[in-house]
């Protein structure tokens, strides 16, 4: 640690600490498209993924029939419009263990099971986004987003003798990290574009020099130091100034992707009242952030595992996870299928956001791969078998359709294909046991 003694003041070290590591602090610097669209030679894939907790109604959402002309069951009405942009995938199973609503959500992505514990030794495995986020990381400032409505003091209680830390995310860097998952909409913005409070480009100019002005001296100030410090304080400053330099190379891309226009926004005032209100802020700056590559991987948890988020906005007090075990119960079915229903509903306005969104020589929806789905099937019986899955974005469905996989093929099948599609070719994720056949997913 440097000691106050030296050239550099406290104050200085902790803004050059926060500019480097705390990336909040440069992300006013939105990258930009050095070519303009027009010239673009090739479109820009993004991956997404949308998480539902506490299972689903399966009756509503699987489709009658196989194929291009499969029916829309009510809970996945809303999708019809896009009816040549989503496949829906019937038969695949997410690896079994103990933990119902911990295993639904750690295995989403990794294919991993949880590990009993009070999460002093976390294990899972790392997620397919971040699998992602390594490779598409090194072309936009931001790796990936992890994304919220629910914080985790609204999360609830936690499956009993498990670490909240499985039912509070779906994305894992490495098999013993979890990454959090951000519900303030005004943070996700100031992470983006830093604290300027807006998109305009003049506020944004200005934001650009103030934090390559603050990297300039702070790395000519360190480098001072070093002269005067030990092997180990020097190798901790090695390690400091090349996160410095990372951020630095963000700067300089910023400033010569500069031209590229945005969309003028405000900064969000925080957390919405309502659940709708929130998720299309939340869907909107996902949009944002695709629209201007300032990152090409979002995970998006629409509600925790064992969420208690009541839904008065649709005529359903009731607290989700208590109205997911609903024993039967016709009145808790109803309600159960209105809150899956809402969920689609608010993913199909971030389609339409994304469909009408000009992208290269098409739209932002023609280039994603967004996943969406739940870690659980019938929640009454915490059911791992037949997982309620689909994929959406023209970066993958040449044709919609209803495709049924052989019971038991693993989730993670799916991810290795998907991972292919994205040019980022894995051997093996969690359970997997190979690819998915190749012909109703491809790149398009």
């Amino acid at each position: 640690m440097i000691v106050t003694k030296k050239a550099i003041p406290r104050r200085t070290m902790l803004r050059g600490i926060g500019a480097s590591l705390a990336l909040p602090l440069l992300d006013g610097m939105v990258p930009a498209f050095a070519q303009s669209r027009k010239t673009a030679a090739a479109p820009v894939f993004r991956l997404g993924v949308v998480y539902v907790p506490n299972g689903m109604r399966m009756d509503r959402w699987t489709p009658g029939t196989e194929g291009a002309g499969f029916d829309f069951k009510p809970v996945i009405k809303p999708l019809e419009p896009f009816r040549d942009r989503v496949v829906v995938l019937s038969g695949l199973q997410g690896v079994d263990s103990e933990g119902a609503h911990a295993r639904a959500a750690t295995r989403f992505l990794t294919g991993r099971p949880t590990k009993l514990g009070d999460g002093k030794d976390l294990r899972a495995g790392i997620s397919m986004d971040q699998l992602s986020a390594r490779t598409f990381g090194q072309h936009t400032q931001i790796a990936s987003l992890e994304l919220a409505l629910d914080g985790r003091d609204f999360s609830g209680s936690c499956d009993d003798g498990f670490s909240c830390a499985y039912t509070n995310t779906i994305a894992w860097s490495n098999e013993t990290t979890p990454l959090p998952m951000e519900n303030n909409p005004r943070v996700v913005f100031e992470r983006m574009f830093g604290d300027s409070g807006s998109t305009d480009p003049a506020v944004r100019l200005a934001r650009l020099q103030k934090d390559g002005s603050l990297l300039d001296s702070v790395v000519e100030r360190v480098a001072d130091l070093q002269r005067g410090l030990g092997p180990s304080d020097r190798s901790k400053l090695d390690q400091y100034l090349d996160a410095v330099r990372d951020i630095e190379r963000r700067i300089q891309k910023a400033e010569a992707q500069g031209a590229r226009e945005l969309p003028l926004v405000d900064r969000p005032p925080g957390i919405p009242g309502t659940c709708r209100e929130h998720a299309k802020l939340m869907f909107d700056l996902q949009a944002l952030a695709y629209q201007t590559d300032l990152t090409r991987v979002v995970t998006f948890m629409i509600g925790r595992e064992i969420s208690g988020r009541t839904y008065a906005e649709i005529g359903v007090p009731d607290a989700h996870h208590p109205i997911s075990h609903h024993q039967n119960d016709p009145e808790k079915i109803a309600k159960l299928a209105q809150i899956n229903l809402l969920h689609v509903t608010l993913f199909a306005e971030f389609l339409e956001k994304l469909r009408t969104t000009p992208d290269g020589d098409g739209s932002l929806l023609d280039h994603v791969m967004i996943i969406y789905g739940a870690g659980m099937a019938d929640s009454n019986a915490h059911a791992s078998k037949n997982l309620p899955i689909l994929v959406a974005g023209g970066a993958v469905v040449h044709e919609g359709r209803h495709i049924k996989y052989a019971e038991g093929t693993p989730l993670a099948n799916l991810h290795l294909t998907l991972l292919d599609r994205l040019g980022v070719p894995v051997e093996k994720l969690g359970h997997s046991t190979g690819r998915l056949p190749i012909e109703p997913l491809s790149l398009a």
